[in-house]
């Protein structure tokens, strides 16, 4: 059963938004692939969704399913889609719904095997006539939505990543300078953890301009390698600048005579 060592985030400015996600999925130490974690619902001029996937492999693409075919939230009422649903909000609801539902279908089975079922996902994007959002949606159908003091919101392997946006990304950031930050923040984790790996899946949009920009940036994308190489080096500059423990700047035999 394939699980993913993800890395996916979502950040949420004043001009936008912009979704990336890595695409390397792990069903062992010797079964390494690739898989796109980035689906995006784009219909020009009246809604363009993107929806990042982490976790269990068969319980992200169900519960995907399940939301494109239709989603009965309530007993009684028409079913639901990701293209037919109101508002944003009300998509997050249905993807909750399908990833709580799909869980409790399988979670029996693959318990017994000692398998995990946890799967998260990002729902970003805008509906006409709505506001831009970005949702956080966990295993058990809840979600959370990103705010404007922490304009990002990640899933997977996260931790490595996160001081790049914490530091840098501000709700006022640029769009173009949040993509720079987020792609900082993938160099980062690569480098970290093998589990993580280009290409990643790059989904950007302009508030009330409801058109996404798709793109897939390769291993070997010049603009990644560059900023990746210049990243290093500044790191490397900065370190160096810094000052030594000034317990320490006498050298062994003044070190010595202290103690």
């Amino acid at each position: 059963m394939a699980h993913r060592m993800t890395y996916c985030v979502g950040m949420l400015v004043e001009e936008g938004l912009a979704m990336i996600a890595d695409t390397r999925t792990n069903a062992g130490v010797d079964s390494i692939s690739t898989y796109r974690k980035l689906h995006v619902v784009d219909r020009p001029g009246e809604r363009v969704l993107g929806v990042c996937t982490a976790g269990n492999l068969s319980v992200t693409q169900t519960a995907l399913a399940m939301a494109r075919e239709g989603v009965h939230l309530h007993v009684g009422e028409e079913p639901e889609t990701l293209e037919t649903a109101p508002t944003l909000f009300r998509c997050a609801q249905l993807l909750g719904h399908a990833l709580r539902e799909t869980r409790l279908s399988i979670a029996p089975a693959m318990e017994a095997d000692s398998l995990s079922t946890s799967a998260s996902m990002l729902l970003g994007g805008q509906i006409a006539g709505g506001q831009m959002g970005l949702y956080l949606i966990y295993s058990q159908g809840n979600f959370i939505e990103c705010g404007r003091d922490t304009p990002y919101l990640q899933i997977g392997e996260l931790k490595y990543g996160k001081p790049i946006l914490e530091s840098g990304l501000a709700y006022d950031t640029p769009l173009a300078e949040a993509v720079k930050l987020g792609l900082i923040s993938f160099s980062t984790t690569m480098r970290s953890n093998v589990g993580v790996g280009a290409p990643f899946d790059l989904l950007t949009l302009r508030r009330d301009f409801l058109s996404g920009d798709q793109r897939r940036i390769e291993q070997d994308d010049p603009y990644f390698t560059d900023l990746h190489d210049q990243w290093t080096r500044a790191q490397a500059t900065a370190r160096r600048s810094m000052p030594a423990p000034p317990w320490m700047m006498g050298g062994p035999r003044l070190a010595a005579s202290r103690s």
